[in-house]
């Protein structure tokens, strides 16, 4: 994976410094566009992306000792006290007694009224929504449950045994084809759509690099540990049902046994996982870090937030009749004198419809949404 394409100053930047060769020069400071709210700050959130990506997986054309050097670190602190400001006008923080965490949880996700994306996908998506949907969620699927692993070394006791427990399932109990992340590869090669790290980064809008992000922030720092576990728990606590929809608004477009897995494992897993994360994991914890409590509420808060804006996105754009990505150059295939963007979408439809294999991709084009590319 390659730096991605700058969206502004603040990514400009950042993606220059980081081609060179690393150097103890600090970040200048930052001064964060209050033009836009901070969930579609493409300038931000992609700047902020990178500097957590560099603590993943990292860039073949970024040295990996850029990953601690003061720019990186002193522009991620700054770029995460925007992100925090911009958290808190979303969701208030509040205090929860520790014994009433676990009800305070379902409480809330009972109480959320996020947009009806997984009934839209599920009843109304075309062939090319549901590919979008795919493309938006490969940022986090293609390395799911990583950013809530890192609590694992800041656990102790019954909620670092529940922790590990719902991981275990994350990663396939250690088999390869079993892995999550490896099952929403399979989707994306049943859609056509190219399965490798990062593919889609200079595709998707800023609300979908801060629904990645949101796990990155509170996963990295052991002073957000309760917000990380509390946005588990709401994940898995409201997984279930929308999973359900998923695979059969795949099925409605053709999607067989392979495509649909990924969403069909979650529909069991997450209702078994919805249970540990709200009473061993966030129970345990709370009441051994009863000053913590608040933070698995904020952080189950901000979750739903996210994701509710993200839907609401989505949603819209599609309302509209528009794409939910980024627009993006010609294609080098299109420049080429390849087939157009229409070209393809049709021919992967007509593949998948008929239960065939999407094309083979040319290694020397770059794959992008815009020509359906596959590997």
């Amino acid at each position: 994976m390659y730096l991605p394409r700058p969206r502004g100053p603040l990514s400009s930047a950042a993606v220059t410094r980081l081609r060179r060769e690393p150097d103890d020069v600090p970040a200048d400071p930052v001064a964060a566009d209050t033009r836009l709210p901070v969930l579609h700050d493409d300038d931000l959130q992609l700047t902020l992306w990178i500097c957590y990506e560099l603590s993943y997986r990292g860039f073949d054309d970024a040295d990996t000792a850029w990953e601690h050097t003061p720019f990186v670190t002193g522009l991620r602190r700054q770029l995460e006290h925007h992100w925090v400001k911009g958290l808190h006008e979303l969701v208030t923080p509040t205090t929860v007694a520790p014994e009433t965490v676990p009800q305070a949880l379902a409480d809330l996700v009972r109480a959320d009224e996020g947009p009806p994306l997984a009934k839209f996908l599920q009843r109304r998506a075309s062939d090319t929504q549901f590919r979008e949907f795919v493309t938006h969620r490969s940022v986090y699927h293609l390395k799911e449950a990583d950013p809530h692993s890192w609590a694992i070394p800041r656990l102790s006791g019954a909620a670092k045994a529940a922790l590990i427990e719902i991981q275990t399932d994350e990663y396939g109990q250690g088999r390869l084809e079993r892995m999550h992340s490896e099952l929403f590869r399979a989707t994306m090669r049943a859609l056509g759509l190219d399965d490798s790290y990062g593919a889609y980064i200079d595709h998707v809008p800023a609300v979908t690099l801060a629904v990645s992000n949101l796990m990155s922030l509170f996963g990295f720092h052991r002073r957000w540990l309760g917000a990380t576990l509390g946005h588990l728990a709401a994940f898995e606590m409201t997984s279930s049902l929308p999973n359900r929809r998923y695979g059969n608004g795949l099925r409605r477009l053709g999607g067989d046994t392979t495509a649909t897995r990924f969403y069909d494992e979650h529909i069991e897993a997450d209702a078994v996982h919805e249970q540990i994360a709200a009473h061993d994991l966030c129970g345990s914890f709370a009441r051994e870090n009863p000053a913590a409590a608040g933070d698995v509420l904020f952080g189950a808060a901000c979750g739903l937030a996210v994701e509710a804006e993200f839907g609401r996105t989505l949603l819209a754009c599609w309302e509209e009749d528009r794409p939910s990505l980024r627009p993006q150059p010609r294609s080098a295939a299109i420049v080429a004198g390849g087939p157009e963007t229409a070209d393809l979408v049709g021919t992967v439809t007509e593949r998948l419809q008929r239960g065939k294999p999407a094309p083979a991709q040319r290694h020397d084009v770059p794959a992008g949404i815009d020509d359906l590319a596959v590997r």
